[in-house]
């Protein structure tokens, strides 16, 4: 059976092409051997079940790992303290029965005396209890025990799993005298630190986290640029495509930024829909540029797991939205503040990452995918969306997209559709407006993304990539002739590292006495065509 990319569930060695991850094993091997207690808390489809699965076998022989999935238990087994303490002493006895054969014969008495003493004393079997037994079970092991639990979301709205964090807690600060794990680690969405439980129920006020002695989970648990090329390597020894495994691999991260998900989805779509299709009748010719950026318009326009769950945060909470707009569409710099609630749901859901304490979103797909978004909510309102979409014909040549007559286009249009709007208004909207125009054009046979490090209140770098031909468009506020003429000279610069001979520009000058039109400069061996609105 041939091994496929794979995006449900985890990743299997045997049955899916994969990015070795040995060195992220390696490095939290370092925190168990610490003794650390730890949280990995990552986005939806990140890759945490995966890692999780490997750390099982690849601490095998030193370790005794038990491994859980909270995802398996229904919501009675939290119903109270005594349903939970038994369910997960049956949950902890099976798996660990099943999954460490070499367990030294004290071991399994202590077990054997866990699981009679649920038998007796099942309606009074508590947490005490539980871990009274799991503390004798770990002094008994010949080797460390290492406690894994995946999917802790499903139970962190329980009380009785914040008593049950408590217990650990209590146990792992009392290590030095009382048998306990030697690391817990568990995997999740949400950051379990953050969690609450009062000190004491008749006080509303005093509350402590059951989680506090948790270490500092700061891996990177994306796929590295050559981890990808490693995978497409091993495609490559079977399928014989003749790829360019390494650029293909520069691609693939600089679209997703070795977001899990979206390597193995990008991967997936080109060997199964991309691959075989009218324009790529095979899959030497899908695995090219062309067919990747092909493979990254279907996924940015199709429904999945992961952008269904990402919209439906945006639905939840709305002030998470708003900070994106504002992000995006206005261009604000958005810094991380200690305690700040939205920028942390924003890393938390996988939205954004921080670089030196300013916000950018996560990834080039997700930026285009957001706005998609929010610019199709603003089309409704926004005529100039309907004009391009009705004149799309004549911006395409013989299959070439012809930039200058869509600059050209949309100063006119512009012009006579928001001359008359106040500057508040277009400051916060002028690139949207432009990007409304574009969308439509490029609709079906191209992309294009915002060149982050570049998105400012006062400059965007806009790349489209149209059947695989690429344009560079700098949009940007008019703040006079000489911040006009240095940005003249770094898009030059910027067409330079593109490999581009020409370049546009559409600067958004709010004085009364511009001078609105088109006209094209020359920069050595690079053309401008420069658009005032």
């Amino acid at each position: 059976m041939s091994k496929v990319f794979n995006v449900s569930a985890d990743c299997k060695p045997n049955l899916h092409y994969m990015v070795d991850i040995s060195e992220l094993l390696h490095k939290i091997k370092k925190f168990i051997e610490r003794g650390e207690y730890f949280t990995i808390n990552r986005a939806r489809q990140y890759g945490k079940t995966t890692t999780l699965r490997a750390l099982k076998k690849y601490l095998q022989g030193e370790y005794i790992a038990v491994s859980l999935d909270f995802q398996k238990l229904g919501a009675n087994s939290f119903e109270n303290e005594n349903t939970f303490s038994v369910t997960f002493a049956r949950f902890f006895l099976n798996t660990l029965e099943r999954e460490n054969i070499e367990i030294s014969s004290e071991t399994r008495d202590r077990m054997d005396e866990l699981r009679e003493l649920i038998r007796k004393e099942r309606e009074q079997f508590l947490l005490f209890e539980l871990f009274l037994c799991l503390s004798r079970i770990c002094e008994a092991s010949d080797k460390p025990v290492v406690l894994l639990i995946d999917e802790v979301d499903s139970a962190s709205n329980n009380q009785v799993f914040l008593d049950f964090l408590a217990q650990l807690r209590g146990y792992y600060i009392d290590r030095d005298e009382t048998p306990t794990f030697q690391s817990v680690i568990l995997a999740g969405v949400y950051d379990i630190k953050s969690l609450k439980t009062k000190i004491r129920t008749e006080d509303s006020h005093k509350v402590n986290s059951p989680w506090n002695i948790a270490a500092d989970f700061d891996l990177d648990m994306s796929l590295p640029k050559d981890g990808i090329a490693g995978m497409l390597k091993n495609y490559e020894q079977d399928y014989h495509t003749g790829m360019d495994t390494e650029e293909l691999a520069k691609l693939i991260f600089e679209y997703t930024s070795g977001y899990p998900f979206l390597v193995s989805r990008i991967c997936k779509l080109i060997d199964e829909k991309v691959a075989g299709s009218q324009a790529y009748p095979d899959k030497k010719n899908a695995w090219t540029k062309e067919g990747f950026l092909a493979a990254v318009r279907i996924l940015i326009m199709e429904e999945n797991t992961l952008f269904e769950s990402l919209d439906n945060k945006l639905i939840e909470y709305p002030e998470l939205k708003q900070m994106l707009q504002e992000l995006l569409l206005k261009g604000r710099k958005i810094e991380y503040i200690p305690g700040d609630v939205g920028i942390r749901m924003a890393v938390m859901f996988g939205f954004i990452t921080l670089i030196h304490g300013t916000a950018v979103v996560s990834n080039r797909i997700f930026e285009t995918r957001l706005y998609n978004g929010f610019l199709a909510e603003k089309a409704r309102h926004m005529e100039i969306s309907q004009i391009a979409a009705d004149e799309k014909s004549q911006f395409i040549v013989n299959g070439h997209l012809d930039m200058d007559m869509v600059i050209q286009k949309f100063v006119s249009h512009y012009t006579e559709l928001f001359a008359e709007h106040n500057q508040k208004f277009l400051e916060d909207n002028g690139r949207s407006i432009f990007l409304l125009y574009m969308k439509p054009i490029i609709n079906g046979a191209g992309n294009y993304y915002i060149e982050a490090k570049t998105r400012t209140n006062r400059r965007t770098d806009l790349i489209i990539d149209f059947r695989g031909q690429q344009e560079i468009v700098e949009l940007k506020i008019w703040h006079g002739n000489e911040y006009n003429q240095r940005g003249e000279k770094q898009l030059a610069d910027y067409l330079e590292s593109y490999h581009l001979k020409h370049g546009y520009m559409v600067s958004f000058n709010f004085n009364k006495k511009k001078e609105v039109g088109v006209k094209k400069l020359i920069f050595g061996d690079k053309v401008l065509t420069e658009a005032v609105v």
